[in-house]
């Protein structure tokens, strides 16, 4: 989830801009560091309830790097490509009501399990199962080459929100423009290993207890695992009445046998506690330096989310050096794709026509 630098800064920070209200979107406000200048006007996505849909019409498997990546793909083959990236505790079903919603606006959108999740398998099971965030990347990079996707929208929240930064930032080429739910959270390993405040660090607890032993059989056990997922859901979206069903279908995707070493690696190795692969050092090494993203850019802040500062700030304006446009949800938690959907998919819609 979010950087906790990032986090810490954003915490000083004061209001802000002063919001407008988004024509549509009720419960958006915007603020904007630099003014857009359209591509043309962005047509108004149609509003659906969340939970409109439950499933995907199939998920399709491709050789991509190192994986055999499971993804759901939806629009016409030809459209310009939007790639949704989920977070942890998530899965593809965090873009069951935003993938529609972008295919009927004639987009191809393609929402890949990520590794250790769901259909997505390492293709040798001698390969490290290694979680450090510039190999998530070059997972999605692989995908595209897979897929004959030369450029995309990356659209992503919590690990997809990293993820999509990285990749913006490391090859912008490859980005048509990028959505951010919460910002710019590519990890600092060396801000990491300071503490933040008390009252910020308590948020951070499964980070902390997947440091220990106790965490890691937790992730290894299933019903300890599955009462662990449930708890993060419950807590991260406060506002969000979803159902049992709902939590069981992105749960099934926690079953793939790589699953605990994923999430296990993955928090500890943010917090210097695990290490990565000596081949992907160049990659970190250029992300330690916090590069600016300078393509088309909206972050999302979801105000009910606990890891989201208070007041209408973005906290990380610096950060995204070409078209930039901030918004806050009211009343939305940490699952923003699944909790609000319309407003979502117009982001995505919206920062295309940047």
């Amino acid at each position: 989830m979010i950087n906790r630098r990032t986090f810490n800064k954003a915490m000083g920070l004061g209001t802000g801009a002063a919001a407008v209200s988004l024509a549509g979107l009720q419960g958006v406000s915007s603020a904007s560091s630099t003014a857009p200048s359209h591509g043309g006007k962005a047509p108004v996505v149609p509003t659906i309830a969340p939970g409109t849909h439950t499933s995907f019409p199939s998920l399709k498997q491709v050789k991509a790097g190192l994986l055999n990546v499971g993804y759901a793909e939806l629009g016409p083959a030809h459209g310009p490509a939007v790639i949704c990236l989920h977070g942890w505790p998530y899965d593809i079903h965090s873009y069951v009501d935003v993938a529609p919603l972008l295919a009927d606006q004639g987009y191809r959108v393609i929402v890949p399990y990520l590794r250790g999740h769901g259909t997505t398998r390492f293709l040798s099971s001698q390969t490290f199962r290694n979680a450090q965030q510039s190999v998530i990347a070059l997972d999605v990079i692989a995908l595209m080459d897979a897929l004959k996707i030369h450029k995309a929208v990356i659209a992503g929240f919590d690990w997809g929100s990293r993820t999509g930064d990285i990749l913006a930032a490391l090859w912008p080429e490859r980005v048509k423009a990028l959505v951010s739910v919460s910002g710019y959270l590519i990890t600092n390993r060396k801000a990491q290993l300071e503490p933040i405040a008390a009252a910020s660090e308590h948020t951070w607890w499964y980070q902390y207890y997947f440091a220990t032993e106790r965490g890691k059989k937790a992730m290894e056990d299933r019903t300890h695992r599955h009462q662990v997922t449930r708890l993060v859901w419950d807590l991260v979206s406060p506002t969000w009445n979803f159902d049992d069903a709902t939590f069981e279908r992105t749960a099934a995707a926690f079953e793939n046998p790589d699953y605990p070493a994923i999430v296990i690696h993955n928090y500890r190795w943010r917090l210097s506690l695990a290490d990565g692969e000596r081949r992907y050092d160049r990659y970190e090494d250029k992300l330690a330096t916090a590069p600016a993203i300078t393509g088309p850019t909206i972050t999302i802040n979801p105000e009910k989310d606990p890891f989201t500062a208070p007041g209408n700030v973005s906290g990380y304006p610096d950060k995204f050096t070409g078209k930039y446009e901030h918004r806050t949800l009211t009343d939305i938690g940490h699952n923003l794709p699944q909790e609000a959907p319309t407003a979502f998919a117009q982001a995505v819609v919206d920062v295309d026509h940047f």
